[in-house]
């Protein structure tokens, strides 16, 4: 059986960040990638403005800033009159006072070009965990099996599941997940973006419609809600049935909704809102979405994962290269990102309750017309769109990298 340090079960931005930082802290670790390549369209392209301030003290700033990114500093809504400021980042602490949007498979290539920089650094793309290896009630390790057909097995002192909001691993392991539900499902699809047009982040809201509109320059990643379960049934009624609902939504997107070809160029998000009671057991570690799914509300999921593991790198580093980590090691980890993880649930299941779920269901009570308390606040007291900003680009509980970790700035050579 071949053996590491820490096996990393998936490439993601939780997995990438934790790895690269016990890497750092001469942990040998070995991350299990399934797929060959990170190029998957639609996965969450957002890096906060707390992670963009981790990068800079792990040294790679000057190579992120290379990667083609955009920078945005307003969280809008398009309202009947025109654009709304829901969340003005310009008014964040730091240096950074924005979110940048960037293709995913550019942000983990970066983590792994900087992984690789590291000797106790291993990535293994096509290479798909199957299975636990358990001894006496012990996660000791897992079976993987490779796109090439070959199976083997890789012993471990620390199993870290990153495998998202269907986590394989945490469904083996049997931890026990307390489910909160979702009113919506997201269809993502792109459409031509003209040069002057939104920027930033901007959500259009309706009686029984709903959608956000990202810039990424010469397109828009667009997020159109549905309510929870009604995929096939919108699938049936064809492509320009779709198209109308887009159009009634935003007019201006007439001249160029004939771009979406067929439903085959829209991608279901199944939305998941969860949380593990513990999010250990011996030997076993879940972080990310594999702790906690997230809602796409905020775009936040991203940042609680990166944040979760930093902390998880900086809590067992020592344990990990001492031989001494112990399930109450573990355990802390839950207990430092418990508090930023259940009340950012909070929020979004209140706003879930409150705002999303009649707004699909066509049953809000809202005055036709006139814009949401929250947003007639935020016009008439601009100071108040700080907090959202803050909720959403530095979140509660920001982790920074340990010293450890920390480099000088410096370009990484891309492969």
């Amino acid at each position: 059986m071949e053996r590491t340090g820490v096996a990393v079960v998936g490439g993601g931005p939780a997995g990438m960040v934790c790895a690269l930082l016990l890497a750092r802290a001469g942990v040998e670790v070995t991350v299990l990638e399934k797929h060959g390549d990170f190029l998957r369209d639609f996965r969450g392209d957002t890096v906060h403005a707390s992670t963009l301030t981790l990068l800079d003290e792990l040294g790679l700033g000057p190579s992120f800033a290379e990667v083609p990114h955009q920078l945005v500093d307003q969280v809008q809504v398009l309202l009947d009159s025109g654009p709304q400021t829901m969340g003005d980042m310009t008014r964040l602490p730091g240096p950074h006072k924005h979110i940048a949007f960037v293709p995913q498979w550019d942000f983990l290539d970066l983590l792994a070009d900087a992984g690789k920089r590291e000797p106790a650094f291993a990535l293994r793309m096509d290479t798909e965990v199957v299975g636990l290896v358990q001894e006496r009630g012990r996660v000791t390790g897992v079976r993987y099996r490779t796109a090439a057909g070959e199976s083997g097995e890789l012993a471990a002192d620390l199993v870290i599941a990153a495998d998202g909001r269907s986590s394989l691993v945490r469904a083996q392991a049997g931890l026990p997940v307390h489910a909160f539900g979702a009113p919506m499902d997201v269809w993502w699809f792109r459409l031509p973006r003209d040069p002057g047009e939104l920027t930033g982040a901007t959500g259009r809201f309706s009686r029984g419609n709903a959608m956000v509109l990202i810039n990424r320059g010469d397109y828009f990643q667009c997020a159109y809600l549905i309510r929870k379960g009604t995929d096939r049934m919108l699938r049936q009624e064809g492509v320009e049935a779709f198209r109308r609902r887009v159009v009634a939504l935003v007019p201006w997107l007439e001249d160029r909704i004939g771009t979406l070809e067929s439903l085959d160029d829209v991608k279901l998000l199944d939305v998941k809102l969860d949380r593990l009671r513990r999010w250990h057991t011996d030997g076993l570690l879940c972080i990310g979405d594999s702790a906690h799914a997230m809602s796409p509300i905020g775009g936040v999921g991203i940042n609680l994962a990166v944040q979760d593991a930093v902390a998880a790198a900086r809590i067992v580093a020592g344990p990990l290269r001492r031989g001494a980590l112990t399930t109450a090691v573990l355990a802390k980890v839950r207990r430092r990102r418990w508090f930023p993880t259940a009340v950012t649930q909070a929020v979004q299941r209140r706003i879930q309750d409150s705002f999303l779920k009649p707004t699909l269901a066509g049953t809000s009570t809202a005055t036709p017309g006139r814009p949401p308390l929250p947003v007639r606040l935020m016009r008439r007291f601009p100071v108040l769109q700080g907090v959202p900003a803050y909720l959403v680009g530095i979140g509660l509980r920001p982790e920074h990298a340990p010293d450890f970790a920390r480099r000088a700035p410096e370009r990484i050579e891309r492969s």
